[in-house]
């Protein structure tokens, strides 16, 4: 005899899935690493790829809008609880570092997205809830890993530009954001330190593009571990330099204008690159086990 499927309410079943996560934390610790250490195989790709990728980022976000927004609308609300306390005139040389920092997170961001696109990519019926399937053992830990790692990147590019506005403008703190922004644009030492933080900033952007552009959905597809998922991330753009350099740039100029105004394009944008860097990694790497099979 068939039982029919329900859909429980929404209290209880994040309580369930809180249940779940802890001991997901629990024994997540165990696969920060893996037993199973075989290198996949990484393929050439060419600019048309990126177009893929996107393309099919949209097709996912259009069949899914309003599930993906309903996961991805934290984002923008920490976004604009962060751009109102860089408001403070004291704060005011840390607003555009940290805009533009808040894109190291973005890989974090989209763990649930990658695991959507992956069912809809399956056939499967898609929910918002699925996006919580991601929060199991084999997932928890590395993903942890990485989320630390790239929270460390962003605090470290934050001490980075704090250091190059003291350095460039001063240590004294503007009398107000207006001053400070004429400051910048009319001074030599403004200039001086939007290109050496430009500069330096770019660096990061690399650093983390080129660790997670693979590693992050790579980490929720597979229990490969963090050793394996980053090597394969690096060894994919090694391989694929020109690419890799177009997506960074791609993904650097959409979430500037998903992050106008005040972040709330973000709703948008953030969904279909979580969803397309699914399917970039699904273009780019190969399981020889899975030809075989």
């Amino acid at each position: 005899m068939s039982r029919t499927k329900t859909i429980g309410n929404p209290i209880s079943a994040g309580l369930r899935a809180l249940g779940s996560g802890a001991r997901s934390l629990e024994q997540g610790v165990e696969h920060i690493g893996s037993h199973h250490i075989a290198h996949p195989e990484v393929r050439d790709i060419t600019m048309a790829e990126l177009g893929r990728a996107l393309r099919h980022g949209v097709a996912d976000f259009a069949a899914l809008r309003t599930d993906v927004m309903f996961v991805v609308v934290a984002y923008p609300l920490i976004g604009l609880l962060i751009a109102g306390l860089a408001f403070n005139a004291a704060l005011a040389p840390l607003l555009f570092p940290v805009a533009a920092g808040f894109a190291l997170l973005g890989p974090v961001a989209s763990i649930g997205l990658y695991e959507m696109s992956k069912r809809r990519e399956m056939g499967l019926d898609v929910t918002w809830g699925d996006a919580f399937h991601t929060v199991r053992a084999q997932v928890m830990g590395p993903m942890l890993t990485i989320s630390l790692y790239l929270f460390m990147l962003f605090t470290a590019w934050l001490f980075a530009a704090d250091l190059i506005h003291e350095v460039t403008m001063g240590s004294a703190m503007p009398d107000s954001l207006p001053a400070f922004a004429t400051a910048v644009f009319t001074t030599a030492a403004g200039w001086e330190m939007i290109v050496i933080g430009m500069a330096v900033g770019f660096v990061f952007a690399l650093i983390a593009l080129v660790t997670t552009w693979i590693a992050a959905p790579m980490l929720t597809d597979r229990p490969v571990g963090m050793p394996v998922a980053v090597s394969t991330s690096i060894r994919a753009a090694r391989r694929n330099p020109g690419p890799v350099l177009a997506w960074g740039f791609i993904v650097a100029v959409l979430l500037a204008l998903g992050s106008v105004p005040l972040f709330l394009g973000l709703i948008v944008v953030l969904p279909i690159l979580g969803h397309a860097t699914w399917h970039l990694y699904q273009s780019v790497v190969f399981y020889p086990e899975d030809a075989q099979a």
